[in-house]
């Protein structure tokens, strides 16, 4: 494991309304001169959603990197807790109903090596070698009936409970974020995602699309594909592309 090696990157963040609502309850962040991107899914009704997935992207906005990947997923961390406190006190001072949530996750970069954080089931992937991977597992009910081998994965779309989220930031006062580290290679493609884009789009076509072009090509392609499809939800994509200096 080469610990000292040095990566330049390359990256795109793009966010789309869709066709059917009316408020784009998505929010993203490209940070690559920190090694930091985010994508959030708003969720809890007109504008709350919109508040909450801001609230992460702006308080990730300025975060101090520092100088080691563990401080660096420390700080992130810390941050996305405050706001999940922020949102639970938000919820009990105003008349915004019961929900002010926002799923999230986020790719953080030092040297050799990057950490997934997430919350939620907006996803990261990663395109290796030809081979998409994803690198997620959704915190979601129908994943939860999938692991247990109560539903068969194909037909989770259409599951009645497709819609439910079992962790999301501002939803709970004790929030767990899963991390997982891992080592970066020479030409690795992330790809960090709200569910408007796998929803509409299948994972064959995703892969296919990883070689298309730029980072930020990648990311209009993708849009666009979902934008096809009839985009009933908002889509937002980030893609970053690592290589050795």
């Amino acid at each position: 494991m080469n610990t000292s090696a040095e990566f330049r990157w390359t990256s795109s963040c793009l966010t789309h309304l869709g066709l059917v609502r009316q408020v784009n309850e998505d929010a993203c962040l490209d940070r690559p001169e920190a090694g930091i991107w985010v994508v959030a899914d708003g969720m809890g009704g007109h504008m709350a959603g919109d508040i909450a997935s801001r609230m992460i992207v702006d308080a990730l906005r300025d975060v101090n990197p520092g100088s080691r990947l563990s401080e660096m997923v420390n700080n992130v961390e810390r941050r996305i807790l405050n706001v999940n406190h922020d949102l639970i006190k938000k919820v009990e001072g105003e008349e915004i109903g019961n929900i002010m949530g926002s799923t999230v996750v986020a790719l953080v970069a030092k040297k050799g090596h990057c950490a997934c954080i997430w919350a939620g089931d907006s996803r990261m992937y990663r395109f290796r070698r030809g081979e998409l991977e994803q690198l997620t597992r959704d915190h979601s009910r129908v994943e939860e009936l999938i692991e247990s081998g109560d539903l068969l994965p194909e037909l989770a779309e259409s599951h009645p409970e497709a819609n439910i989220i079992t962790r999301a930031v501002g939803v709970d006062e004790l929030l767990v974020l899963d991390v997982d580290v891992l080592e970066i290679q020479d030409g690795d493609l992330f790809l960090l995602c709200s569910d408007g884009l796998y929803k509409e789009v299948e994972y064959p076509e995703i892969e296919n699309q990883m070689t298309n072009g730029s980072c930020a090509e990648i990311c209009a392609n993708l849009v666009q594909l979902a934008l096809d499809r009839g985009c009933r939800d908002n889509v937002t994509i980030v893609a970053t592309r690592f290589d050795l200096v």
